[in-house]
């Protein structure tokens, strides 16, 4: 459960697609002041790209002519041991994040990021042990997740890194978001991914338990929502342009999450060339149109508009620098224009230190 009204807040998913961290933090901070998120920089370097980037000390994690796997021809047992050692003992420091996979936030770390006003919240991510596990390969190209033995270290390894993140961040402000991203979640049930529904929800729970602040899921295409919002997340993050219709064939389990807190961030402002032909008004319309087929399958209306936060619909990173700017303005436009209908007020709410 968030402890601030949604609001209709905004914020950004995670990879930009600028290389200088200066330049990405003040496009964060000037696009999302209230809840800003760290940037992740996959122009800047590749071990910045969202499947390396959490890659640090993983048993057997191998980068060589561009490919990361793991080399499980080699003898991993005390590399696989130091980690279980760490998770038994809660070692966040073995979840460490360097400067060198992650510039932009090393930055704030250090205390080099200026805010433009106290943030209600501060954002991170981490990648989500499905799809980190089914895109990072051993030495014969076989996901690790279909490992017995790395499948459950990968949840165990994402575990401390998300935990270590929600730690430094929560030094920064009085409330943290830790986002769970999850783009391979889109195949699952299909030929393509062989899991079962409990080993995903399993896999997700294990990093879910080590963060004790704000717990966010996203998945940028079609999937099992009725999975995802039966965990333990408090913010689903879905693409709202494309996928919309698809929440609306879980309206008991929306339902549900909702009653019990439960947040959606939907993902209205399209994350590709798509946003040069939209308006914050036509995004807003179109978002209006979602919340309605949620409303006419019997979710209340007036608890989805109390629910509500603002998102592009997935990571920019791949895209031009100045067409990632325009999704970034469009954001904050249906954001303004939710609260302005919407809310009591259309000032976002003031941070709260105590919370």
């Amino acid at each position: 459960m968030l402890s601030f009204p949604p609001g209709w807040l905004s914020f950004a998913l995670g990879s930009i697609p600028h290389a200088d961290v200066g330049t990405a933090w003040n496009l964060m901070l000037r696009s999302f002041p209230q809840i800003p998120s760290w940037p992740q920089l996959p122009r800047r370097t590749p071990l910045e790209n969202m499947y390396v980037q959490f890659s640090e000390r993983f048993p057997g994690i191998t980068l060589e002519d561009g490919r990361i796997f793991v080399d499980r021809s080699k003898d991993l047992d005390a590399e696989l041991e130091r980690l279980y050692l760490a998770y038994l003992e809660d070692d966040l420091e073995y979840g460490y994040t360097s400067a060198t996979y992650a510039a932009c936030l090393d930055v704030l770390r250090q205390g080099h990021v200026l805010f433009p006003q106290p943030p209600v919240a501060l954002k991170g991510q981490v990648t989500g042990p499905v799809s980190w596990g089914l895109t990072i390969v051993d030495q014969n190209k076989r996901p690790i997740l279909y490992d017995e033995v790395l499948a459950d270290a990968v949840g165990k390894h994402l575990r401390l890194k998300a935990a270590w993140q929600e730690r430094e961040l929560g030094k920064l402000a009085p409330r943290t978001i830790t986002f769970i991203d999850e783009p391979y979640l889109a195949s699952f049930g299909s030929a393509f991914v062989s899991l079962g529904r409990d080993q995903v929800i399993g896999l997700l729970e294990e990093v879910f338990a080590g963060l004790h602040g704000i717990k966010g899921v996203h998945c940028c295409g079609n999937t099992d929502w009725g999975l995802l919002l039966n965990t333990s997340v408090d913010i689903l993050s879905l693409d709202a342009y494309d996928y919309a219709e698809t929440l609306a064939l879980y309206p008991e389990d929306v339902s549900r999450f909702l009653k019990r807190g439960g947040v959606i961030a939907w993902g209205i402002v399209p994350a590709d060339v798509a946003a040069k032909g939209e308006t914050a008004e036509s995004l807003v319309a179109r978002l209006d149109e979602a919340i309605g087929r949620l409303a006419a399958k019997g979710v209340p209306r007036d608890t989805i508009l109390q629910a509500s936060m603002v998102t592009p619909s997935c990571g920019l990173g791949s895209l031009p620098p100045d067409l990632a700017e325009r999704i970034f303005e469009l954001t904050s436009g249906v954001s303004a224009a939710m609260r302005r209908r919407y809310t009591a007020s259309a000032e976002p709410p003031a941070p709260n230190p105590s919370a």
